[in-house]
C-alpha cells in the first residue's frame, strides 16, 4: 500500500464538531502532510465571508466558519440543509426520528459529491473521514472505490448507553430526564460502519476498551486525544488562591457542559448537599438536562446559570478555583482541556481522556461517588495551597495541540498492522 503521504484526505462532517479540528490538521500542517493533505471536506453548513447571505440568516451558521479553513476546498449544502430543517418541523419530526432524517440527508449528498471526486481523480487515492453514526453510506462507497475509511469514533459506543440506562434506573430525582435510548438499527448501523471501517479513530483509552469489548478488533482502533487552540486570554494569565476559603471568598467549583445524569449531575447535587455550611460554590454552566430541580434551583451551595453564548465562557473558567468533570462515560471531554488552559486544576473521573496526573495538574475521583467528591472538596478547602501548586503544574501537553493531532493522523494509516 502506497505510504500515508501520497494520499489525499477527504473529511466528511456533519455539523461543527471540535470546531474542525481534524479537516484543520489535515490542511494546515503541510510538513507533518506534504503530499496526504485535506483535499475537500464536506460538510452540511458553511458560511464563508464571501456568502453573508447565509451569516445574515443565521448566527449558528455564520459561527460555522473557520478562517484556517478559508482557503480549503469545502463542499455544503446550505439552501438543501435549510430545505431539511423545515420539512422535519412540518412534519413533526423529533427525537431518534429527526437524527436519522438527517443522517440520511447528508449520507446520500456525500456519496454523491464523492462519486464526482472519483470521476475527477480516478487514479489518486483517498483516505476518507467520518464520525460515527452518519457513516454507512460513505464507507459503503468508499471500500467499492477501493479507498482506505477512517472512522472518527465520538464516544464509548454502547457501553456507554448501557451506562446511562442505569442511570436513569437508579436516579433518585424522580422524572429525571426526556432521555430515549436509541433504536436497535441505530447500533446495527454502527457496528456495519465499524465492519467497513479500516482504521478506528477513539479519542481515549476508556472509549478503545469500551470497544474491544464489544467485539472490535483491537488493530483498528486508534486513540488520538482531543485538541484545542487556547484562547489569547490564556498566556499571560496567573491564578491566584486565598490563603483560605471563606463565606466571603468561597472555593469556586465550575461544571460546565450538559447538566445530566451521565456528566454526573445528581452526583453533585448529592455532594452539594452535604457540603451546605461550608465556603465552597459550584457553578453549574450549561443546558440542564434533568427535568426537575426544584428546591435544588435556590440551594445554598449550587449556583446555576444556565447555557451561556459561547463568548461568554472563558468567565468561568477564569473566574472559577477548579473545574469539575466528574461524568460517568465521556469519549473524552474537551471542556477539561480548555479549563486546563486556564490553569485550573482538574477534578474528574477516570472515564474519559486521560488529562490528569494524580496530585499533579488535578485529582481523580476513585471510585466515583458523593462521598468521594466530598471528601475531596473539604481536603481542598483545608489546604488551598494544593490548588496553587496543581495550578502551577496546568498546561496543555503536546499531545492535545495542531500538530500533535496531525502527526497522530500521519501514523493512523500505518500503525498497528503493516498494510490495510
Amino acid at each position: 500500500m502506497p505510504g500515508p503521504d501520497s494520499i489525499s484526505w477527504v473529511c466528511c462532517q456533519l455539523g461543527a464538531r471540535e470546531h474542525y479540528a481534524i479537516p484543520r490538521a489535515m490542511h494546515s500542517d503541510t510538513q507533518l502532510l506534504p503530499e496526504g493533505r485535506l483535499q475537500t471536506m464536506l460538510t452540511d453548513v458553511w458560511c464563508s465571508p464571501d456568502q453573508p447571505f447565509w451569516g445574515k440568516l443565521s448566527r449558528r451558521a455564520a459561527e460555522r466558519f473557520h478562517p484556517e479553513l478559508a482557503d480549503a476546498r469545502v463542499r455544503s449544502w446550505n439552501t438543501s440543509a435549510a430545505g431539511l430543517r423545515l420539512r422535519t418541523r412540518l412534519r413533526r419530526q423529533t427525537g431518534w426520528s429527526a437524527i436519522k432524517a438527517r443522517n440520511e440527508w447528508y449520507q446520500d449528498l456525500v456519496v454523491e459529491e464523492l462519486q464526482a471526486i472519483q470521476r475527477e481523480y480516478p487514479s489518486r487515492l483517498f483516505a476518507v473521514f467520518a464520525y460515527s453514526y452518519d457513516a454507512l453510506k460513505i464507507f459503503q462507497f468508499v471500500k467499492k472505490a477501493g479507498w482506505v475509511s477512517i472512522l472518527g469514533q465520538i464516544d464509548p459506543g454502547p457501553a456507554e448507553e448501557r451506562i446511562v440506562a442505569d442511570l436513569h434506573r437508579q436516579s433518585t430525582l424522580g422524572q429525571a430526564s426526556s432521555w430515549v435510548p436509541p433504536p436497535r438499527s441505530y447500533w446495527e448501523s454502527w457496528r456495519k460502519e465499524c465492519e467497513l471501517a479500516d482504521r478506528i479513530i477513539v479519542n481515549s483509552v476508556w472509549s478503545s476498551d469500551s470497544l474491544a469489548n464489544e467485539g472490535i478488533p483491537r488493530w483498528k482502533i486508534c486513540t488520538v486525544p482531543l485538541v484545542i487552540q487556547p484562547a489569547s486570554e490564556t498566556l499571560d494569565f496567573k491564578r491566584v488562591y486565598p490563603a483560605r476559603f471563606t463565606a466571603d471568598r468561597p472555593l469556586r467549583l465550575l461544571f460546565l457542559g450538559q447538566a445530566g445524569l451521565r456528566k454526573g449531575i445528581e452526583l453533585v447535587i448529592e455532594a452539594a448537599d452535604r457540603l451546605v455550611g461550608q465556603p465552597v460554590e459550584i457553578w453549574i454552566v450549561g443546558p440542564v438536562q434533568i427535568l426537575r430541580i426544584d428546591s435544588h434551583g435556590r440551594h445554598p451551595v449550587l449556583r446555576w446559570f444556565g447555557n451561556v453564548p459561547r463568548s461568554s465562557v472563558n468567565q468561568y473558567y477564569r473566574d472559577a478555583d477548579a473545574f469539575l468533570f466528574p461524568t460517568f462515560s465521556d469519549g473524552f471531554g474537551i471542556t477539561q482541556l480548555e479549563a486546563q488552559s486556564w490553569k485550573l486544576p482538574l477534578i474528574v473521573s477516570r472515564f474519559c481522556g486521560d488529562v490528569v496526573s494524580q496530585g499533579v495538574n488535578g485529582l481523580i475521583l476513585d471510585p466515583l461517588s458523593s462521598r468521594v467528591l466530598v471528601e475531596t472538596v473539604q481536603d481542598l478547602l483545608q489546604h488551598p495551597g494544593h490548588l496553587d501548586r496543581m495550578a502551577c503544574q496546568s498546561a496543555l501537553k503536546p499531545e492535545h495541540t495542531m500538530t500533535g493531532l496531525a502527526t497522530r493522523l500521519t501514523s493512523v494509516l500505518v500503525e498497528n498492522r503493516p498494510h490495510i
